[in-house]
């Protein structure tokens, strides 16, 4: 299982730089960087809420689900 980051499609989309958003949302543009290319283990709601308030998006139009065939850790 993996979580996919579509943050390039919407920036692309809206016409904007990574370094203008990271500026909006008040985050380094290598933490935003670590986010886009989906290194990052984690994500705050809070920069989640952000980036979806300018992007003018919902968290699904940034992360997606893509089954791999894998199996998480079970509950």
């Amino acid at each position: 299982m993996s979580i996919a980051i579509k943050l390039d499609r919407l920036l692309l989309g809206r016409k904007m730089r990574m370094g203008e958003l990271a500026r909006l949302i008040d985050i380094t543009e290598a933490n935003l960087s670590i986010l886009k290319n989906g290194k990052a283990r984690a994500i705050r709601f809070s920069t989640l809420e952000a980036i979806c308030r300018v992007l003018d998006c919902q968290p699904g139009d940034i992360l997606a689900f893509e089954d791999d065939g894998q199996r998480g850790p079970q509950a």
